[in-house]
C-alpha cells in the first residue's frame, strides 16, 4: 500500500490574499503532513500588503510568496481543491474533491479587517489538517 501526502490546492482570484494565508498556515500547521499549493483564476502582481503584515504578525515571511496562475495540471495533482471565491473559474475534474470556503476578500481592507478574515482561515486551515490526517493519540 503507497501512502502519500494528501495534497491540498488552494485557489482564489488573485491569489494575493486568501488562499495565500490558507497555504502559508496549513502548511505551517501540517508540518510536512500534507502537500500545500497555492493559485488564482487571474493572478495579481503581488500579494496585498494586508496579508504580509497580518501574517507577519503571526511570524510568516510572505516576502518572498508571489501569486501564481491556476493550471490545470495544479488541479489534477491535487486530493482536495478549495476554492475561495474563484467561482465558476476553477476546472472540474471528476473524483476530485471540493470546497467552497466562504472567506471575505482582503483586498482593500485594513490591518484590523484583515485579521478577522486570516484568523478564520487558520481554523478552517487545522480542521481541515485534523480531517486529512488525524492525530493519533
Amino acid at each position: 500500500m503507497v501512502n502519500h501526502a494528501p495534497e491540498v490546492l488552494f485557489v482564489c482570484v488573485h491569489n494575493a490574499g486568501r488562499s495565500q494565508m490558507a497555504a502559508a498556515l496549513l502548511d505551517h500547521h501540517a508540518q510536512g503532513r500534507v502537500k500545500v499549493r497555492s493559485a488564482g483564476s487571474a493572478p495579481g502582481e503581488r500579494i496585498h500588503p494586508n496579508v504580509v503584515e497580518a501574517m507577519a504578525e503571526l511570524g510568516f515571511d510572505m516576502a518572498k510568496e508571489f501569486p501564481k496562475p491556476l493550471t490545470d495540471q495544479a488541479v489534477q495533482a491535487a486530493d482536495v481543491v478549495i476554492t475561495m471565491g474563484c467561482g465558476d473559474a476553477c476546472p472540474f475534474y471528476p473524483g476530485k474533491r471540493y470546497l467552497d470556503w466562504e472567506v471575505p476578500d482582503p483586498a482593500g481592507r485594513t490591518l484590523e479587517e484583515t485579521r478577522p478574515i486570516r484568523d478564520d482561515i487558520e481554523r478552517r486551515a487545522l480542521a481541515l489538517l485534523e480531517e486529512l490526517v488525524p492525530v493519533v493519540p
